[in-house]
C-alpha cells in the first residue's frame, strides 16, 4: 500500500466519523417529532389574584401583637419563628398611625455604643423569657451591626415599613416571651417552630 492510499483512507474515516457524530447529535436534539406542530404551552396563566405575600413582606393576617409607641407609632408583630440555627426571627410592620410625619425615635436603637454607631435601628429590642428568667438581646454580626432593620426612615402619616429583629433562641420548651422595645409597652408573643 502506498502512503497516498493510506492518507486517503484516514481522511475518509475521519469524515465518516464526523458525519456520523453530527447525524446522531442532530437526531438527539430534534425531539423526534414533526416540525408541523405548534409549541406546547409550558405554563398556563394563574386564575387567582397573584402570589400571596410572605411573612417577611408584612401580611394582612391578624398580628400576633400590637404595640402602641410614642408619636403615633404602631408596631404590629406578624410572626415570631424559631429557626433551625438557634435563632428567633420576629417580623412585623412599623406604622405611623398618627396624622403627622414622625421621625423614628433614636432610643429604639438602644443605648449600646456598638449598636448606636451603626445608625437608627430596632437594636434596643429584647425578648424576655419570664419562666427561664432570661433576657435575649438583638444579635449582632461580626462587625457589631445589629441583626435587625436599620436605617429607619421618617414615616409620613399612614406610612408602614416592614421590620425584623433576630434574637438567640430561648429553649424549645419556651413558646411565649415578652417583646420589649424602648418607648413601647411589653407585649407577649408566641414563638412558632
Amino acid at each position: 500500500m502506498s502512503i497516498r492510499f493510506t492518507a486517503k483512507a484516514r481522511r475518509g474515516m475521519v469524515a465518516l466519523t464526523v458525519a456520523t457524530g453530527l447525524a446522531l447529535g442532530a437526531a438527539g436534539c430534534g425531539g423526534g417529532g414533526s416540525d408541523d406542530k405548534k409549541p406546547e404551552k409550558s405554563a398556563s396563566p394563574s386564575k387567582d389574584d397573584g402570589s400571596k405575600p410572605s411573612a417577611q413582606e408584612g401580611t394582612s393576617q391578624d398580628p400576633l401583637a400590637e404595640m402602641k409607641g410614642p408619636q403615633g407609632l404602631l408596631l404590629q408583630v406578624t410572626s415570631a419563628t424559631r429557626d433551625s440555627g438557634g435563632f428567633v426571627t420576629v417580623n412585623g410592620d412599623l406604622k405611623n398611625d398618627g396624622s403627622e410625619t414622625v421621625v423614628v425615635p433614636s432610643n429604639l436603637s438602644g443605648n449600646e455604643t456598638e449598636i448606636i454607631k451603626n445608625g437608627s435601628s430596632l437594636g434596643g429590642a429584647t425578648l424576655v423569657d419570664s419562666k427561664g428568667k432570661k433576657r435575649y438581646y438583638v444579635l449582632r454580626d461580626t462587625d457589631g451591626r445589629p441583626l435587625t432593620t436599620t436605617g429607619l426612615p421618617t414615616l409620613k402619616a399612614g406610612e408602614t415599613v416592614p421590620v425584623f429583629m433576630q434574637f438567640p433562641s430561648p429553649p424549645t420548651s419556651t413558646t411565649e416571651v415578652g417583646l420589649q422595645l424602648p418607648g413601647f409597652p411589653t407585649s407577649t408573643i408566641t414563638i412558632s417552630g
